[in-house]
């Protein structure tokens, strides 16, 4: 429905427009309906909606907000992806190495409050199902690239990958021109926001990440481990963007890896505080799975099976932890006495209640 409401407006803004004399026309010296063609190979515009004032400036670390809707050249012009369906504009920043580089230079033609329309070639299309993925993942709360999936070498150069999306395989499999319909809410200069990690570069995000794993242990001493954990994730998806531009496992892939496991194991911690176990389960499992050898993650993992009454796991876990690490003997008995004492509990319990049935 809000599709089709939108559809109804720009169809309207563009009648208004085509029943004007381009006298009227402050933004063009076309009509509004005359296709105009930026100075780039494979790409037409068409301004839908004129914007207001003059044309903004596009410098570097300037971010634009916007909102797009993602169509097949097909006689349908079917919808691939509407933003304002999802309720959300997306924003970018200029010269911030943005996947889908064709995006920046369709927003740097435009003024704010305009909305155009962008016929673009499929030399301009080919990376759009990858980002599209991570804009419906981000748009269902979810992570937006599945970091526990690592696939390197040959096998990553020839394998076929879904990406969990029907329409987004098919478009990887054949790509294909595409039209996107941007309308450009906002324009903000470097000094008129505060930049989040999203909008750094690599470089600045790499100085960040000491400076949020520091506040997050701070905050992790205080007991406040709700805002620890953002932290933690903010420092977490600060080396993951980086990462994603390096090889997978050569040796600058692997020091940030490094660095990404002793922040996931300290989220685990605050995970544990907040009683998140299975949680924790999740994330420690992932790392063991990539990388056997991490101590922490089998103690931590230890510590969650523990709380959930998994007995035989929790033991098997401590175990690892003293085959890794003699040194921990003292700290394994203490923890599994803890499981000991645990499991007596949870065994009277069950036989109260079982007494109470029959």
């Amino acid at each position: 429905m809000m599709f089709c409401l939108q559809s109804q407006r720009i169809e309207s803004w563009a009648h208004r427009h085509r029943t004007q004399s381009h006298g009227q026309d402050r933004t063009s010296p076309s009509r509004m309906d005359q296709t105009m063609l930026l100075n780039v190979e494979g790409v037409k515009k068409t301004i839908l909606h004129g914007g207001s004032s003059e044309l903004p400036k596009f410098i570097t670390g300037t971010k634009v907000t916007f909102h797009f809707r993602t169509l097949l050249c097909d006689d349908d012009r079917t919808v691939l992806d509407d933003s304002k369906k999802v309720g959300v504009p997306m924003e970018i920043v200029i010269g911030n190495m943005f996947k889908l580089e064709i995006w920046e230079t369709l927003i740097t033609s435009m003024r704010t409050e305009e909305v155009a329309e962008f016929w673009c070639d499929v030399i301009h299309t080919g990376l759009y199902p990858i980002v599209a993925k991570s804009l419906r993942r981000i748009a269902e709360g979810k992570d937006p690239v599945d970091w526990h999936i690592h696939t390197c070498g040959m096998a990553n150069m020839f394998a076929y990958h879904s990406l969990g999306y029907p329409d987004l395989d098919e478009l990887q499999k054949e790509p294909q021109p595409l039209i996107f319909v941007l309308e450009l809410v906002k324009v903000e200069q470097p000094s008129e926001y505060n930049r989040e990690s999203w909008a750094l570069n690599d470089e600045e995000r790499l100085k960040a990440v000491p400076l949020l794993h520091g506040q997050g242990n701070k905050l992790f001493k205080q007991g406040r481990y709700e805002d620890a954990t953002n932290k933690y994730k903010e420092a977490i998806i600060c080396l993951r963007n980086i990462q994603t531009k390096e090889k997978g496992w050569e040796a600058p892939w692997l020091k940030l890896e490094k660095m990404a496991n002793t922040l996931i194991l300290n989220y685990c911690q605050c995970l544990l505080r907040m009683e998140e176990y299975y949680e924790v389960l999740e994330h420690t499992t992932d790392i063991i799975n990539h990388h056997p050898g991490v101590k922490k993650a089998y103690y931590i993992r230890a510590k969650a099976h523990v709380e959930v009454w998994n007995e035989q796991e929790a033991k098997a876990d401590f175990q690892k932890v003293l085959d890794l690490d003699p040194s921990m003997a003292k700290t394994v008995r203490k923890e599994l006495m803890i499981l000991h004492m645990r499991m007596e509990e949870k065994r009277e319990e069950d036989r109260l209640k079982y007494k109470g049935m029959f």
